[in-house]
């Protein structure tokens, strides 16, 4: 049995596994940042370190949010191919719940066409009604992001004179 932390994005819900979530922020101060991939929609201050934030909805295909949308952060810890953590972060709409998952609930979701890569997606289950997507962490945030928060950290810690 594992836990995992649920949230929204648009009428979907996904879960994650908690081993992979650090935080989540409420009302966050978004910077944006010139030249970045159109789903990074900036930076943020966590504890001290500089976050790029992933446009969930964007990364997935869905529509855009209102920017007047309420929405939180997600914080991740993702591990790389080479056994080093990155931290990252991702919008959505709203998180629901942690809930425990027995892997004999988790079912594989057929090549549906999603509008997004299948790939992000590790399995379902069927709860109160509803599926809820389980979302493969390691997928979801690319090779090609974690070098945006490679680059990202390098630009500022220049600006910054770190």
């Amino acid at each position: 049995m594992e836990t995992y932390l649920t949230f929204l994005l648009e009428n979907e819900k996904f879960a994650v596994p908690v081993a992979n979530v650090l935080e989540v922020l409420l009302k966050q101060q978004i910077t944006p940042v010139p030249k970045t991939a159109s789903h990074i929609l900036g930076i943020i201050n966590f504890r001290g370190d500089i976050l790029p934030v992933i446009d969930t909805r964007q990364k997935f295909n869905l529509s855009i949010a209102d920017n007047n949308e309420k929405h939180v952060v997600i914080v991740f810890e993702i591990q790389n191919s080479d056994g080093t953590k990155n931290m990252i972060s991702a919008t959505a709409d709203a998180v629901k719940d942690v809930i425990e998952i027995k892997d004999q609930e988790i079912k594989q979701v057929p090549e549906l066409g999603l509008n997004f890569d299948n790939r992000f997606i590790s399995g379902a289950i069927y709860r109160n009604d509803h599926f809820i997507l389980l979302l493969d962490i390691q997928k979801v945030f690319s090779a090609a992001d974690l070098a945006s928060i490679q680059q990202i950290n390098l630009s500022n810690n220049q600006s910054l004179n770190i």
